[in-house]
């Protein structure tokens, strides 16, 4: 049996024994909130049901920020320098301090607010929103947090604008390769045949190119996944007018080189 006790004059602590489970204790800005949650939480026991948050009740999100840093984003994430300054920019904010059970929706709509009329874009909150998620996933997955309820699956995120679908109109491609640099005109002329993106092309290598088949393996992209290219003739052409390596293990940056 649940015992519902006064603390203060603004606060009600719901504290549940029962055998075969630690001791849940839980303080409520009423009596009605204590009560509720002490009914789900013995329903749960009886129903054998019941994951304890004692963990998840004690950890700050800026404390499981700073945990999910070395421990997930440095070691998965491909971008994991720009994923840790966004992670140590969301600490900065008032809700970080709220432990993990806390945090609510509410919390989260009241960050959107404030990211919005600072200016930023809706892809940068979403992803602001999106690192929040993951850190609940990690914890509900690797941390003994299963019970744990993510307030970011519950939001309504910043209505993103539609892709881009601009394509170069005609005599845009010369007058972009006339005024570009006669050492980058290769690199540009790379790029509109193959899409491949800027890091990508800046990163190829000898050893990732298979000119029979006519293909580029790339090991690592914007996403974390690697992917093969097919490279059209004129593309492969461009690559065969590259000096050839000294040697075939040589791994030479091709067209930045």
């Amino acid at each position: 049996m649940a015992t519902i006790r006064k603390r203060g004059n603004l606060q009600w602590e719901a504290r549940i024994r029962r055998k075969g489970h630690p001791i849940q204790c839980k303080t409520f800005e009423t009596k009605l909130d204590a009560e509720k949650w002490a009914r789900l939480v013995e329903k749960e026991m009886d129903g054998g049901s019941f994951i304890s948050q004692k963990e998840a009740e004690r950890t700050t999100v800026r404390e499981a920020l700073e945990r999910l840093i070395p421990e997930y984003i440095e070691r998965n994430l491909a971008h994991a320098h720009k994923e840790t300054v966004r992670a140590k920019r969301v600490m900065e904010y008032p809700f970080a301090q709220k432990t993990l059970a806390a945090l609510r929706g509410a919390d989260l709509s009241a960050f959107i607010r404030e990211r919005e009329q600072q200016g930023r874009s809706p892809h940068t909150i979403s992803r602001d929103i999106a690192l929040i998620s993951r850190l609940y996933e990690v914890a509900r997955s690797n941390w003994g947090m299963e019970g744990l309820h993510n307030p970011a699956k519950s939001i309504i995120r910043p209505k993103l604008p539609p892709g881009r679908t601009r394509r170069l109109r005609k005599g845009e491609e010369e007058k972009i390769l006339k005024l570009s640099p006669r050492n980058f005109q290769d690199v540009m002329k790379f790029a509109l045949e193959t899409a491949m993106r800027r890091g990508e092309i800046a990163a190829l290598t000898w050893d990732c190119l298979d000119l029979k088949r006519g293909t580029a393996h790339l090991p690592k992209t914007k996403n974390g996944e690697e992917r093969t290219v097919p490279l059209p003739p004129t593309a492969i052409d461009i690559l065969k007018s590259r000096p050839e390596p000294e040697s075939p293990t040589e791994k030479s940056l091709l067209l930045l080189a």
